[in-house]
Parts: structure tokens; sequence; C-alpha cells
């Protein structure tokens, strides 16, 4: 199955591509898209759900996970990442895919066996499990591949249960 994986953020949204075949997974793509600082709330909603929307449309996820996020102690800071975090929801849901969340933590623990890992060795564990991929790449983008992996890995387990309960 084909996942998305989103790393949702006002300014910068990451979004990874990876194809699940049982345990293997294959890197499809990755990347980010941004929105201008400068620009009105509204305006930098719309160049988010574009960017996200034009992603999905041209990948065509057969699954897709958001990242959850942590309360900010600034309100009108995480106010704001909640209106991105709502696009990113938002726009997998209206072409059809069941959306999955995952706390920060689980990703890290699904990727590394921690969930106190720091986002260095998240990234090399993105790049071990996903031989070639292009090192220089944006750390949400990263954060973005860790979010499907996790998926992919729950998606697998899930999958096992439903073979043992037959």
């Amino acid at each position: 199955m084909r996942i998305i994986g989103i790393d949702p953020g006002l300014r910068i949204t990451g979004w990874g591509i990876v194809d699940a075949e049982g345990s293997r997974l294959v890197h499809v793509g990755h990347g980010t898209v941004t929105s201008d600082d400068k620009a009105a709330l509204s305006e930098r909603l719309r160049s988010l759900y574009d960017g996200l929307y034009e992603v999905v449309a041209r990948y065509n996820p057969g699954g897709a996970a958001v990242e959850q996020t942590f309360v900010n102690a600034n309100a009108a800071s995480a106010l704001k990442l909640g209106h991105a975090r709502a696009v990113a929801l938002l726009v997998p849901a209206q072409t059809g895919l069941t959306v999955a969340e995952y706390e920060p933590g689980v990703v890290k623990k699904a990727l590394t066996g921690s969930g106190r890992a720091d986002k260095a060795q998240v990234a090399a564990m993105v790049a071990r499990l996903l031989p070639g991929i292009d090192r220089t790449a944006r750390a949400d983008a990263y954060d973005a591949l860790a979010v499907a992996i996790c998926h992919a890995h729950h998606g697998a387990t899930r999958s096992g249960w439903a073979v043992q309960a037959r």
C-alpha cells in the first residue's frame, strides 16, 4: 500500500511517500510545502492546502498518517499550528483516505525503539530503512517519512493480528 506521512507546520509542512509491501518499504518521494509567513493566515492555509492536494493527487496514496503535535506554551502559536494540522488532516480525508494520527513518541519508538530518540537518530533510521534517499532533505520531510514508516509498521501489525484471529 502507498502511504503518505505528513508532518504539519504552518511555515513548513513535510510530506513523505512510501510503498509498503509486507515488511518491505520503498521510498517513493518526499518534500515540503511552505507558506509565506508575511501572508494572511487564510492565504497561508490555502498554500498548504493546495500544495498537499497536489502531492496527494500526484502520488495517489492508499493510506495517510499525520503526526500529532504537542501543545505549545504560546497559545497563539498552538492555535496556528492547529490550523495547519487541520489542513493536513482534511486534504487526505477529502480524497477518501482514512487518516491515522501518531504522537511523536510513538513515531520515534516505531523507528528507533525509543520514544525519546532525537531528530538525528530518527533521520538515520529513515535513511537506513529507505536506502538511496537524499540525505540533504529538510528535517520536516524526514519526519514525514518517519510518520509514513510508523504507519506502515502499525498496519503490518494490524494485518498480522487479523490473520491470527481467523
